[in-house]
This record gives C-alpha cells, sequence and structure tokens, in this order.
C-alpha cells in the first residue's frame, strides 16, 4: 500500500493504532469505521501473534484503505519473510543493537538487487502468483516499509550510522525501553530520557529520516513533534479498552457508588 512510506516522505505526521492483546479482525474494523488513523501497528514481540492472525489483520486493515506494518523481532530471516507474504505492508524491528542489525533487517524484508529475501509470489503479497515477477519485485522493494527500534543503550550509541543505513524508513522511539536502558525505569519525564529521545531526532534530522514515538499523553506527543517527531501511536487496543469501561462506569455512576 505504501501510505505510511509516502506520507512520511512528505513530512506528515503518521497516526497509528496498535492491536496485539486485544487481537481481532473485528476491532480492526471497528477501528477503520471511526477513521482517522493513516496505520495499524501488529504487535508480534509482545503479544505473539500467529501468522494466520496476522494474514487475517491485513485482510481487515485493507478492507478499510488502513495501511500496516508488525512490530518484531528480526530474529532469522524466515521470521521477517512469513509476515511479509503473509500481506503485512512492513516491519517494526525491536531490539536492535547496531548498524550492521538494522542493515540485516533491510536485507531480510527486500529483494534483489538491495537484499536477499527469497522470490515467491504464490502467496498475499504476489496476488497469489497473479502478479509477474518482474513486478511483484519492484513494487515489494519500493513499497515494503521497514522501521528501527532504538531501545538498547547499544543502539542509542550508534543512532548516527543505524539512521545512515540505506532503506531504512524510519527510526522509532519508546519511553519505556529508553527510561529502562537509562536506570529510570517509568520515570518518563526524567531530562536523560528527554536529552536521549531529542538526541535520537537530531541523528534523524541529521540523516533525513523522520523518526516516531508512543507517547505518554497529548503535551508528550506535542513535545515530540516540535522536536521533528511525523509518527505516533495514539491508540492501542487494551488502552482503548480501559478508556471505554472508565468511560462506562462515569456515565452510570450511581451504579459504582
Amino acid at each position: 500500500m505504501g501510505l505510511i512510506k509516502d506520507k512520511l516522505a512528505r513530512g506528515e505526521v503518521v497516526r497509528l493504532f496498535g492491536v496485539g492483546q486485544l487481537f481481532s479482525p473485528k476491532l480492526i474494523e471497528i477501528v477503520g469505521e471511526h477513521g482517522g488513523f493513516d496505520g495499524l501497528w501488529m504487535d508480534l514481540e509482545h503479544a505473539g501473534l500467529s501468522i494466520k492472525e496476522i494474514e487475517l489483520g491485513t485482510m481487515a486493515a485493507r478492507s478499510y484503505g488502513i495501511d500496516h506494518f508488525v512490530r518484531m523481532p528480526a530474529t532469522d530471516y524466515a521470521s521477517v519473510m512469513r509476515v511479509l507474504e503473509a500481506g503485512a505492508g512492513g516491519i517494526m524491528v525491536s531490539m536492535v543493537r547496531s548498524a550492521a542489525d538494522a542493515e540485516q533487517a533491510v536485507r531480510w524484508a527486500k529483494f534483489w538487487p538491495r537484499g536477499e529475501r527469497g522470490l515467491n509470489g504464490s502467496n498475499r503479497d504476489g496476488r497469489f502468483s497473479l502478479m509477474p515477477i518482474g513486478d511483484y519485485v519492484a513494487q515489494a522493494n519500493a513499497s515494503t516499509f521497514v522501521g528501527i527500534q532504538i531501545e538498547t543503550a547499544s543502539a542509542m550509541a550508534d543512532v548516527e550510522a543505524i539512521a545512515a543505513v540505506p532503506d531504512v524508513d524510519l527510526l522509532f522511539v519508546g519511553p519505556a525501553d529508553i527510561s529502562q536502558v537509562l536506570g529510570v525505569p517509568g520515570d518518563f519525564e526524567n531530562p536523560k530520557c528527554l536529552d536521549a529521545i531529542k538526541r535520537i531526532g537530531e541523528a534523524c534530522a541529521r540523516a533525513k529520516k523522520p523518526w516516531g514515538i508512543v507517547p505518554r499523553g497529548p503535551e508528550y506527543a506535542a513535545r515530540a513533534a516540535s522536536w521533528g517527531c511525523t509518527m505516533f501511536v495514539l491508540g492501542f487496543d487494551h488502552h482503548a479498552v480501559h478508556a471505554g469501561i472508565r468511560a462506562t462506569k462515569e456515565r452510570y455512576s450511581e451504579f459504582f457508588g
């Protein structure tokens, strides 16, 4: 689909909704009915989604024109290849430790001449062999999104080199892991955390690469935007359920006294 990549390339804000803990194609359809979200974050890293669930998720997202990628630990070639063949528009690679790790992830996600992904157009991403191989390779290489998470101490130290890796589309910051790495877990407003995130944003600016974040709230998101951030995960499935339950209890507060 390429919507995420296109919007990032134009410097536009990308709004994501995350699914994982409460994954359901019907939930994705509900998000689509509400509208306003550009992309879907499917969390394979912490939620353990199956390939079948990813297939169903991509189908539901596509029906509403929502772009999508899978956040995952890229531990081997097959793990990357399978989510892409299931129809995911790209990958977000967690726990990257170096520019070499980022380069390897790109090579696993891309066909020749950039990468070494195995060629098989018989799955969802190749329209089940209906797409000519040449078109399939060219389209996949152009549209597949590759994001790299900066959340380890070594990645923070190597962020300039990681940002410079060709075909890395975006660097992504997780404030929770950043706070843990810096020895202040959960203290998201700690100056050490904010300084680290700002430095990552500056490295992206020098490399002319966009960056994203899971904001801790509206003010946090606005501050990140002022530092050049353009991708925001603005909602997760479990957070939405919590908010809905709280709203229900407040609406019927006389019954919950």
